[in-house]
């Protein structure tokens, strides 16, 4: 039996963000959390978020880049409602807590629910919206970078909200529908979007840092900036 797996309702996985662009440090995170969880991983990119600047390229963009990186993956899958829901309602902030809220009035209360993130995003939760109320509608999921620092950096009152949440085993998650937070423990690659996009721009040696596809995809597309230093 796969590590993770136990009886119970199924547990949902959501890995949310803007793939600007979609890097290997992206897919290991996504791989290692379907493999540990025995679940699959659904996609999800967001519209343009509210709490960053704008993506560096457009929603059809990366959507297109993470269908090139997942291809023959099992396992994997793209999750576009949030785009769908920016399409709906231009000009609305594509707020988290409202996609939870979406995919609970379509699972019902009681299916687990959980949101895979890295530890960046952990750390910067309480500048979301409604952060909050993230616990009460899902599980949080959360992957560290190498050298990370959840236990020292952690603001207090994100760890007041944490305190009690945190999961002694996969399987907790599926023994209740959210309010848990598990914390993979693996060796990812430690590349940013950012520091990706950085070295596109300046012509610094980026293409191993991407799947191939997307690599051939943001030279064709001549997406941040790439060639713009020839």
């Amino acid at each position: 039996m796969a590590a993770g797996s136990a009886p119970g309702p199924a547990l949902l996985l959501f890995y949310g963000g803007t793939f600007d662009p979609i890097h290997n440090g992206h897919l290991a995170i996504a791989r290692h959390a379907r493999d540990e969880l025995a679940v699959p991983v659904r996609l999800m990119p967001a519209a343009d978020p509210p709490h960053r600047p704008p993506p560096g390229a457009d929603a059809a963009q990366r959507t297109r880049m993470l269908e090139l990186a997942i291809a023959g993956e099992p396992g994997l899958q793209v999750d576009t409602r949030e785009l769908q829901r920016a399409a709906r309602q231009p000009g609305v902030p594509s707020w988290s807590v409202d996609t939870l809220c979406e995919i609970r009035a379509e699972t019902g209360a009681a299916r687990p629910l959980a949101l895979l993130m890295g530890a960046d995003s952990l750390l910067g939760l309480p500048t979301w919206h409604e952060w909050e109320h993230l616990l009460d509608l899902a599980h949080i999921v959360v992957a560290d970078r190498p050298g990370s620092v959840l236990e020292t950096a952690m603001p207090a009152v994100l760890e007041r909200r944490l305190q009690g949440a945190w999961a002694d085993a996969p399987a907790c998650l599926r023994e209740r529908a959210a309010g848990r937070v598990w914390r993979l423990r693996q060796p990812l690659q430690a590349e940013s979007a950012t520091a990706v996009r950085r070295l596109i721009a300046s012509g610094g040696d980026w293409q191993q840092l991407l799947p191939a596809a997307v690599a051939g995809y943001v030279a064709a597309h001549g997406l941040y900036g790439c060639g713009a230093t020839a």
